[in-house]
């Protein structure tokens, strides 16, 4: 979805338009934020990798954008492999404006990935459309390396785009919490049972909260009442009979203007989401982040994110020791030269921006256009309604849900149709191919044929040259041999009529 597309919480029920985890949203927002400009056409491609729009793709567009998080992974290799047979197949530039490895707090990255291949054929392809790759921190620099790939000329680091959105500089406004303020909460199902159970300490002394989720099926969860979610972590909120949930402390955001929004207003963010508290830190909010993965902490390190480990966290009791051992304002040092350092990467890719003539530059032309727009806020969690309302949003999640439902029946049934329609254009593309090679073959077998007959009609000349050759040898021989046999008698002849002579005296 483009930054500037208006959808109701039921269109989002209905499609993923956020590729499952709405802090997408964030780095798309940013590029988007950058590059657009009065006479900049930017098109969101509904997150497709399909190799067959190469031509499309090559006939309508100048450059092609691909702003990623932690791709290099496991899950993703079908969509690598997608977008690497894409990008062979494009004729014009293509910009990768970040991109991350996922693997554990200490990757061991001499062991390989089972993806490593991919990510190669991948790396190489873009290099193909573009002078350098953006990666989000170190650690995938590092994997890079290790595949073969050389820093500073191959690739860079730049962090994530999306602490660029709003410029060169970032603020954070002093921090005084009470037990009033309002506060921001935010984990995921794969968060750590010590960063879950710190949250769920902070709720009884920290009423005024709100818990942001990111994924999609969390968003169904608050808005339907269900289906349960799936984490193996104890504490965390799979359901509606949650705290969280019972008490309507809960927001999920669709838009990022909203999302801002909210963060502006309020005191403190906290949590193991990493764009959870990314947002915060763009619009000046304290904030710390719990790091438990490489992904997490490359970007942490990089641009100074106020943040601790779970190690860490492990030996901290409550919110006043955890704040005695962190700087709030970190990243606020080292974020002119990383906005510095991605503008330069941007140049060196032939990308144009809105910064290109002054880097220090506050407001962007997409800015009037959001602020034209009403967007529509975080829905109330159903638990937050009354009965009536409450049997209203179950009315219309039930008959969305069987329009979601169709609606993947027909996608599917079209991505089936699509791949046999394509599969039959290859086949029969192949089928040319093959006759033309047949084509060809057999037109070199005749080639050969000819050049049999005359090699063989050579060597029946060059054969009888040789017999002829002979019988004139076999003949001079002859002649040589009767002419030897007469001088011979000669001198024999010549030598006893001497010695008769001799003898005679």
């Amino acid at each position: 979805m483009r930054p500037t597309n208006i959808y109701t919480p039921e269109d989002i029920y209905l499609k993923d338009r956020t590729g499952f985890n709405n802090g997408n949203l964030a780095y798309q927002y940013s590029i988007y934020r950058a590059l657009w400009n009065d006479d900049v056409e930017i098109h969101a491609d509904g997150l497709s990798s399909n190799p067959n729009l190469a031509e499309k793709i090559n006939e309508n567009y100048d450059v092609y954008v691909i702003p990623l998080a932690d791709a290099f992974r496991d899950d993703f290799r079908p969509a690598l492999r997608n977008y690497t047979a894409l990008i062979r197949k494009l004729k014009i530039p293509v910009i990768v404006t970040g991109v991350g490895l996922r693997a554990n707090y200490e990757p061991q990255l001499d062991e390989g990935f089972a993806f490593d291949e991919d990510v190669t054929n991948f790396v190489k392809a873009v290099l193909e459309k573009s002078t350098q790759i953006g990666v989000r921190g170190q650690i995938t620099a590092d994997y890079l390396k290790k595949l073969g790939f050389n820093e500073g000329i191959d690739y860079r680091v730049i962090g994530c785009p999306s602490l660029y959105t709003f410029g060169r500089e970032i603020k954070i406004r002093d921090l005084h919490l009470t037990e009033q303020s309002p506060i921001a909460i935010n984990a995921s199902p794969t968060s750590s049972e010590i960063a879950i159970q710190f949250l769920n300490n902070l709720i009884p002394t920290y009423k005024n909260y709100n818990f942001i989720p990111q994924h999609l099926d969390e968003f169904h969860l608050m808005f339907a009442g269900g289906p349960d979610i799936i984490s193996n972590m104890e504490g965390y909120p799979t359901n509606i009979e949650h705290k969280y949930y019972q008490e309507g402390r809960v927001k999920y955001f669709t838009n990022m203007p909203n999302w801002y929004e909210y963060m502006r207003n309020i005191d403190f963010s906290i949590g193991s989401r990493l764009h959870g508290n990314v947002i915060p830190t763009l619009v000046g909010t304290p904030n710390i982040s719990f790091v438990q993965d490489a992904r997490m902490r490359e970007l942490a390190s990089y641009h100074a994110l106020t943040h601790v480990t779970i190690d860490d966290l492990k030996d901290i009791s409550d919110i006043q020791e955890l704040l005695n051992r962190v700087n709030l304002k970190s990243a606020e040092k080292v974020q002119a030269r990383n906005f510095d350092n991605y503008i330069d990467f941007l140049d060196i890719n032939g990308l144009e921006h809105i910064f290109k003539h002054d880097k220090n530059r506050k407001v962007a032309p997409m800015d009037e256009l959001i602020q034209a727009i009403d967007f529509p806020t975080s829905p109330d969690p159903i638990t937050k309604l009354n009965s009536s309302e409450m049997l209203n949003r179950i009315k219309t999640s039930a008959n969305l849900l069987k329009e979601r439902h169709d609606f993947s029946t027909k996608y599917r049934v079209n991505l089936v149709n699509n791949q046999l329609k394509d599969l039959k254009k290859t086949t029969s593309e192949q089928n040319k191919q093959n006759q033309l090679k047949i084509s060809e073959f057999q037109q070199q077998n005749n080639h050969l044929k000819n050049d049999l007959k005359e090699t063989k009609q050579k060597l029946q000349l060059t054969i009888n040259k040789n017999h002829e050759m002979n019988d004139k040898i076999k003949y001079y021989q002859g002649t040589l041999n009767r002419k030897s046999i007469k001088l011979t008698l000669k001198v024999a002849n010549s030598l006893a009529m001497a010695k008769h002579k001799i003898t005679k005296k």
